[in-house]
């Protein structure tokens, strides 16, 4: 974001890949994104994925610095939130072991459970896909639910190919197996349409709308392909899942409080190219009238001019 703000101030502005600012920020991003694919193979599915809020924290902070941003109540407020939240789910998260062979993996995949949760997933994303593209609803919440149902197959194909590959690389060669082959399938194809899914909700809706909503639902449809597939609850207590639950609400409530109400920065042109006005001299000024609809308009004075525009 300061990458493109600050190309677009230029005079003549350049292609963003070459900004060194911004293959900073992608690289930045990409050792994150690793760092949360590694973390899948150490930690449970219904841990990681809220711990996704602290992102969120993390960039309404850091642009104060970098995009100069004013520190509102509110993000004060959502911060203490989330922070709350994220102790509350690192205290009471599930104490599950998290190294899984190929052959669990293969067992997790026919289990009754799975089976019977996959065949609802199916037949949910059908019924919203034919809305979707027969009845050309875009609602967000269809195209969030839909972005949501693919990111728990996400989930599980991330922990199970981060976890075949932590075994690996500590001497048990799980990389022989179909399954893992299976599970990059998985990953790659159900990422794909998300990434589809998602960019078509940012193009319809307010970031400020899609940020918050996408992370409530990708946070419960991983919890529950947790608690499903890899079984991370089963033997908790009744407490620590009613705490844990709670920590989620506190962390969603952060987010949505963060994300109320802030806006996008857009630049905008100060004036309209009077090159482009009949009988208009290019050193006149147009400036935009906020009492009309129009980006522009001329003089009252002007009758002439006005009428030839």
């Amino acid at each position: 974001k300061c990458s493109h703000l600050r190309l677009a101030c230029k005079t003549e502005p350049k292609p963003y890949y070459t900004s060194k600012l911004w293959w900073c920020g992608i690289t930045l991003l990409g050792l994150g994104e690793v760092g949360n694919f590694v973390a899948y193979g150490f930690a449970p599915v219904a841990l990681v994925a809220p711990l996704g809020c602290v992102s969120v924290i993390g960039s309404a902070f850091i642009s104060v610095l970098f995009l100069k941003k004013t520190v509102r109540a509110a993000d004060i407020l959502g911060g203490t939130l989330t922070v709350a939240g994220t102790y509350l789910l690192v205290t009471f998260a599930p104490n599950v072991p998290q190294e899984l062979t190929a052959r669990q993996v293969q067992n997790y995949l026919v289990s009754w459970p799975f089976l019977v949760y996959s065949i609802l997933e199916i037949i949910i994303f059908c019924i919203l896909l034919y809305f979707y593209k027969r009845k050309s609803v875009k609602h967000i919440v269809v195209l969030l639910m839909m972005v949501a149902l693919l990111a728990s197959l996400t989930v599980i194909a991330v922990k199970a190919v981060a976890s075949m590959i932590t075994l690996s690389a500590k001497g048990k060669m799980q990389l022989t197996y179909p399954v893992f082959y299976i599970m990059i399938v998985l990953m790659a194809t159900s990422c794909a349409f998300q990434v589809k899914f998602l960019n078509q909700a940012m193009h319809l809706y307010e970031a400020t709308a899609v940020v918050p909503i996408n992370f409530v639902f990708f946070t419960t449809s991983a919890i529950i392909s947790g608690v499903i597939f890899y079984r991370e609850f089963q033997s908790a207590a009744l407490l620590s899942v009613f705490m844990f639950l709670f920590g989620c609400l506190l962390s969603f409530l952060g987010v949505f409080v963060i994300a109320r109400n802030k806006r996008e920065d857009h630049l905008q042109i100060p004036f309209i190219d009077c090159g482009l006005i009949p009988a208009k001299k290019l050193t006149g000024k147009i400036q935009p009238d906020s009492r009309s609809s129009r980006y522009g308009t001329l003089n009252n004075e002007d009758n002439s001019v006005k009428s030839q525009s």
